[in-house]
């Protein structure tokens, strides 16, 4: 069969992944985003659907003071008899941290701290003992990948944190991960940065201690010689057996909006590559060395066919999966449908469906610019850089409308300002395209309507520039109205900096408030309708 990278698109990175009664399972990072650690399930390694996250309540992910790119970092997920763990760093506060439960589709338990430092935690199994890694600097100020044995139900330090390698030369050593296979243990980790030189190197050794020996060939996989190339920034991966016997490798990467334009706007996503072991047990990855769009093996049965998920709209997205919230949100300011409203609660949240209906969002004067606390805002990732979104709009006062979020200083809003007119004419919509980079922002296009007027937001993605538009119905007549184009590149992680992608936010903000506002702003006829991006 024949698939194409990404396997989940969007804002996804840090990947890894485990398998347990036939499925696979993934995680991946989700930094100030709240509900936390989106959690993947599987029964092909290539077509994924997102069954909810891992870390769905405040006690689990406290996220107050949460900068952009602050929360959560790079998790690790693994399963041992019969229990799930998943371990990460929130480097906001609790640092290491690792929570467990034995229903995949359940509650996960409270986190257990692990007193060792470094981020990119991992967990390895063996012989009634749990070791514990991490990247940074051990218990005598050596840095690399450093490791302890703890007490899996305590999560108790029992040895010295020891520095057993660092790595294949490479700048920013990170995301260690080891598996014993045929009988020997390998030390998978990434170098270069998370960027164009991004890359996966290992080592192999005789016991869980080391002493490792580099893969002579390191680093193992990488995309970071191919100018001109859509997928860059391979690395951070994780192994995973097949039922077949098979090894794979997913990690991250991003796709750049054109071939010769170095910028990234989805994020980093999550690929797939075939690993290969040889004879004298090094492994190589990918498709010599590299991982490309499209992969045809012959690993997967051929009755698979890889499902793009091509649209979003409120009937087929939910709350705490799709959708998350900036920081931990204050859910007074959120009325969802009637029938899922009884069971969402400031305690958890994790699967709530829209049914088929729309939102309503009371506005506080916490903006988009918002750099701690979280402002009245709902978001679903941005998974492909070309496609349309509209949305119906009701705003009875203040500010409401979409943004394409990269961070508080990174943001274009197609907004519906209410205001009174002059000589008490009644009251006026301001439609506009504010864009809003480096912190300046600009009013790019703007237009005025009566607020009777019905309005319909519209926004064309393109790789490398956004069209917004609007259309006003009033009195049964429709009246297109374009806004202006913004260039994607000024919401490019190259640009706006961070670890994170573009959010679609439905957003309700007044600055004038000092509390909620009385009346919510209205979203009906949601939709995202995506085209695949062609293989280059």
């Amino acid at each position: 069969m024949k698939y194409t990278n990404p396997v989940i698109p969007g804002f996804y990175p840090d990947p890894s992944i485990c398998k347990a009664d036939g499925k696979y399972y993934m995680v991946c990072s989700s930094f100030q985003y709240f509900p936390g650690v989106p959690l993947f399930e599987s029964q092909d390694l290539v077509n994924w659907r997102q069954i909810g996250h891992v870390l769905t309540r405040e006690s689990q992910l406290p996220l107050e003071g949460a900068d952009c790119s602050g929360g959560i970092y790079a998790p690790t997920i693994r399963y041992h008899e019969g229990r799930f763990y998943m371990v990460t760093t929130n480097v906001t506060s609790l640092g290491n941290f690792y929570v467990w439960t034995d229903d995949i589709h359940g509650e996960w338990s409270d986190p257990i701290q692990v007193q060792q430092g470094g981020i990119d935690p991992s967990l390895y199994f063996e012989d009634g003992k749990t070791y514990f890694m991490s990247n940074g600097d051990d218990d005598r100020g050596i840095s690399g990948v450093t490791q302890c044995e703890i007490d899996i139900e305590t999560g108790t330090k029992v040895s010295p944190s020891v520095c057993i390698w660092q790595g294949a030369g490479g700048r920013y050593l990170e995301s260690p991960h080891l598996y014993k296979i045929k009988g020997q243990y390998y030390l998978m980790a990434a170098e270069g940065g998370t960027e164009y030189g991004h890359m996966v190197v290992y080592a192999k050794g005789p016991t869980v201690n080391g002493p490792f020996t580099n893969y002579p060939g390191n680093p193992v996989l990488t995309n970071r010689n191919l100018g001109g190339y859509v997928i860059q920034g391979c690395g951070h991966g994780d192994l995973v057996e097949d039922e077949k016997g098979n090894f794979w490798m997913v990690h991250l990467a991003f796709r750049q909006i054109d071939r010769w334009l170095p910028f990234h706007i989805t994020g980093r996503e999550v690929c797939l590559a075939p690993v290969t072991f040889g004879e004298d047990g090094w492994f190589t990855a990918g498709v010599g060395g590299i991982t490309p769009v499209c992969v045809e093996t012959d690993r997967i049965d051929g009755s698979v066919r890889q499902r793009l998920k091509l649209k979003d709209t409120f009937a087929d997205t939910c709350v705490g999966v799709d959708w998350c919230f900036l920081r931990r949100p204050h859910l007074e300011n959120y009325s969802f449908p009637a029938d899922m409203q009884r069971e969402l609660s400031s305690e958890a949240i994790q699967r709530y469906t829209f049914a088929g209906h729309g939102i309503r969002l009371y506005p506080t004067n916490r903006t988009l610019e918002e750099k701690q606390d979280s402002p009245t805002f709902v978001a679903i990732r941005q998974r492909q850089m070309q496609g349309h979104i509209r949305c119906k709009i009701y705003v009875p006062a203040g500010e409401a409308g979409i943004s394409l979020y990269m961070n508080h200083e990174h943001h274009y809003d197609l907004a519906v300002r209410r205001m009174a007119a002059a000589m008490g004419a009644g009251d006026i919509c301001r439609v506009m395209v504010r864009s809003v980079v480096g912190g300046i922002s600009h009013v790019a296009g703007e237009s005025i309507v009566t607020a009777d007027t019905e309005i319909t937001l519209q926004i064309d993605l393109e790789p490398t520039e956004y069209g917004f538009s609007a259309l006003f119905i009033r009195e049964g007549q429709e009246s297109p109205c374009p806004l202006g184009k913004l260039q994607t590149r000024y919401l490019s992680s190259e640009v706006a900096c961070g670890f994170t992608g573009v959010m679609i936010a439905l957003y309700a903000q007044d600055e004038s408030l000092t509390g909620r506002g009385e009346e919510p702003a209205g979203f009906t006829d949601f939709e995202i309708s995506y085209e695949s991006d062609k293989p280059q």
